[in-house]
Parts: C-alpha cells; structure tokens; sequence
C-alpha cells in the first residue's frame, strides 16, 4: 500500500519517462503547390527505446490513411520503412531520434493533418502521438511590414532626438564653463588694474626717496 502511494505521490517521475514524439515549436507549415516540404518528427524516450513502432497518417476527411510505417529495433540502426502513399520519402535516418519525412511536388490535395505516431515496447508499450498541419496555397501571402515600418521610424526617430539633446545640453554645459571660467579670468584682471590705479600694494606708482639727513 505505501508503494502505491508513493507512485502516486510522484507522478512526474513517471511521465518524465514516457516516450514523446514531436514536431518541433511550430506544428504547421504553409507551402507553395508544387513546391517539396519536410514534415518535421522526433521522438524521445528517458530510458530508451526497443523495437519502437512508428508511423505517419494523413487524415483524409476523417479517415485515417497510412503513409509510413517503420519499427526500429535500437537507436543505432536505421528502420527499413514501408511508404504506402506517392511522391513520400522517409528522411529520418534515426539520427537524433528523427523520423521525419520529405513529400516532392506538393498538390492541394497533400493539404492538411498529418500525425506521428510512436510506440515503444519498451516502456510497457507507451504510445504518443502529435499533428502536424500541412497547409498548400497557390503563393505566399506577403506580409504588410507597414506598421513595423512606422513603429521602427518612430522609435529611431525618438532615438536620435533624444541623442541629439543630450549632444546638445554637453555642449551648452561645455559652453557655459568655457564662460564662466573666462568670467573669471576677466575678474581677476581688472582687480589688479584696480589695486594699481589706487597705489596700493603691488602698484608700479613712482615713490618719493626718503631725504637723507645732513
């Protein structure tokens, strides 16, 4: 009974284990007719795999229709992959754990859900499995930057006024010292000047001798 608590207490042990299949951060492509695209897939598994199965489906309006199918017996040996639909090329050599697969020459008809599906004997049979959305148009949408275009020139715009008042206020503070400092100088100046006009200490004024005594 405490056993059982215990892996019910930790579940995340547990499924950190499970074997995982994924088609990347971006579960969906948008490609041009006619053009060949890769239906990205890698599985993943904590404590390995043997004789893990997999394969591709496209979903045909609800019906499931299989594309690929493969079992790998280890990690180190490439699957011997059985195509069951035209124009598939498995690409996955198990490098990396990926069984990823190739479709030349796109049609409309090649749009919609595909699903990689995995399982791993290994595991007590632990299946995963995950979708990924092929979608087929005539040509690539352009995308209106005009927007980004307005925002960039606004926030440069506000960059170089604000770099421009800083070189401003440097060099009115620059100017100001400069000023001040000659301010100074000028002060200093007529101070003497004045101290010489008026005899006193340090003025160039002729001084009487004193009479000597007979």
């Amino acid at each position: 009974m405490l056993s059982h608590q215990y892996l019910f207490a930790v579940p995340g042990v547990w499924s950190a284990q499970g074997l995982e299949m994924s088609v990347g951060k971006i579960p969906f492509l948008e490609a041009v007719n006619g053009s060949t695209v890769i239906l990205p897939c890698t599985y993943a598994s904590c404590i390995g795999i043997k004789d893990l199965y997999f394969n591709w489906q496209y979903n045909d309006n609800g019906t499931m229709q299989k594309v690929c199918e493969a079992v790998i017996p280890t990690e180190d040996v490439e699957p011997d992959v059985k195509i069951f639909r035209e124009r598939v090329e498995f690409i996955g050599k198990n490098h990396k754990n990926n069984i990823s697969i190739l479709i030349w020459n796109i049609t409309f008809e090649d749009g919609g859900l595909y699903t990689c599906f995995g399982r791993n004997p290994k595991e007590k049979n632990k299946n995963h499995s995950t979708v990924f959305h092929l979608i087929v148009v005539n040509e690539l949408r352009v995308v209106d930057n005009t927007l980004t275009i307005i925002i960039a020139s606004a926030v440069g715009g506000a960059i170089a006024f604000l770099m421009a008042f800083m070189l401003l206020k440097n060099f009115t503070l620059f100017v100001l010292a400069k000023l001040e400092e000659k301010n100074k100088e000028c002060l200093v100046s007529s101070s003497g000047i004045d101290n010489t006009e008026n005899g006193l200490s340090g003025s160039k004024a002729d001084s009487k001798p004193t009479p000597k005594k007979k």
